[in-house]
């Protein structure tokens, strides 16, 4: 079965997944897979966690011979730059031009900055294995980093620069650390986590501006305390990959929103010929409106969705799945089970000072669990969360 040439924009995990995908649903056409880092597509999660950290730069997902196996052209080192929705062309940042007769875009994202910080060295972003490297080096014991923004990657941050014997400051605008993704309640169960090792976590407040000549030293904060720091690392969140497909004529969601790539619940874009997978993917939710989802395991459903309706024209028939997601701090694993909401009814069912257990409630239902270093009770909830069950079928008589 064949739907000719199928170009992917994006040789990360949602490009390599859609590759293996396209095969398994049946296409024996081409496919070429474009990626604008020099890397074979490789895991991000570990780099926030084991690459800083220095215990392994192992995060390739498949070797090269992987790809020879799925008869995949592979063209890293060359970035899109811009799409020619209605010539079926995409530019690549050396001028080369690739015709395609199906477009997947897999462009994921790319960190926020701050406006207006000075350009120093000694501040970072964490995004690709060079951020990863980058960082790394200025990790050395006795220097004091200070980390902007409390959401999963400045947390594991934090959590690996103590592991490396820094001294951390934590500083979050929010009211606790993940607030907006896990609520304050859960949030100030992370941020107790952190200070019990030693963190400084200051909620409330960001970062004004940046000291030092060539290389920081130090930082003023919204609230005009002034610190030292050897390092900074700015985990303000990030922003889907698509300046490139301006003037394409593909529909794009407004940034208020999120932004990215709209698409319908099969990935398919505005445009018949074009699908869109991964963090940079706005699809259609059960509930009709659109959304981003930025976690690993949403990936492979997604590509495993939009190939399957690519080649064959009807997504597949499959159960839904429930989301889930992780990060990794100290040696407590966060999980959640669900979508939880910082609007939702929490109720903390679990807590020996370190680990703990929240059950999520909206309009009267469980949607979501959430644990600390809790993955037995967490995971068995699966089912629970997917039928949306009454809470008082989950909470103890006493109503914890």
């Amino acid at each position: 079965m064949g739907v000719g040439r199928i170009v992917i924009v994006g040789a990360g995990l949602g490009g390599l997944r859609t590759s293996e995908e396209l095969r398994r649903a049946g296409h024996d056409g081409e496919i070429v897979l474009v990626g604008d880092e020099s890397h074979l597509p490789y895991d991000r999660p570990p780099l926030s966690k084991d690459v800083v950290r220095g215990e392994t730069d192992d995060v390739t997902l498949k070797p090269a011979d992987h790809y020879d196996d799925l008869r995949v052209d592979l063209r890293l080192g060359s970035a899109a730059v811009a799409l020619d929705s209605a010539a079926r062309t995409v530019t690549l940042v050396d001028g080369t031009t690739l015709d395609y007769d199906h477009l997947v875009i897999a462009t994921g994202l790319t960190p926020r900055r701050i406006p207006g910080l000075a350009d120093l060295a000694g501040v970072h972003v964490l995004r690709t294995l060079e951020d990863a490297h980058a960082l790394r080096g200025d990790l050395v014991a006795g220097r004091t980093a200070l980390v902007v923004g409390a959401g999963f990657i400045g947390c594991e941050v934090a959590a690996s620069a103590r592991a490396r014997g820094l001294d951390v400051v934590l500083v979050e605008p929010q009211p606790t650390p993940l607030a907006s993704v896990l609520g304050e309640q859960v949030g100030a169960l992370v941020a107790r986590l952190h200070t019990g090792e030693g963190v400084d976590v200051r909620n409330g407040i960001g970062l004004d501006s940046l000291v030092g000549d060539d290389r920081v030293t130090g930082a003023v904060l919204s609230d005009g305390s002034q610190i030292t720091a050897d390092l900074v690392v700015i985990g303000i969140g990030s922003h889907p990959v698509t300046g490139w497909l301006d003037d394409s004529g593909i529909a794009l969601a407004d940034r208020a929103a999120g932004g990215g790539v709209l698409a319908d619940a099969t990935g398919r874009t505005s445009d018949p010929n074009v699908w869109v997978v991964g963090d940079v993917a706005s699809w259609q939710q059960p509930e009709g409106e659109h959304r981003r989802v930025e976690h690993w395991s949403n990936v492979g459903e997604q590509a495993k969705i939009a190939a399957h309706a690519l080649v064959t024209g009807a997504a597949p028939d499959a159960p839904a799945q429930v989301p889930y997601f992780w990060s990794d701090q100290y040696d407590v694993k966060i999980q959640a089970l669900g979508e939880p909401s910082g609007t939702d009814t929490v109720h903390i069912v679990r807590d020996d000072g370190r680990k703990f257990l929240a059950y999520y409630e909206r309009d009267g239902n469980l949607v979501a669990v959430v644990g600390g270093g809790l993955a037995g009770p967490v995971m068995k909830m699966r089912a629970k969360v997917s039928g949306r069950v009454p809470i008082g079928d989950v909470l103890d008589p006493a109503g914890v």
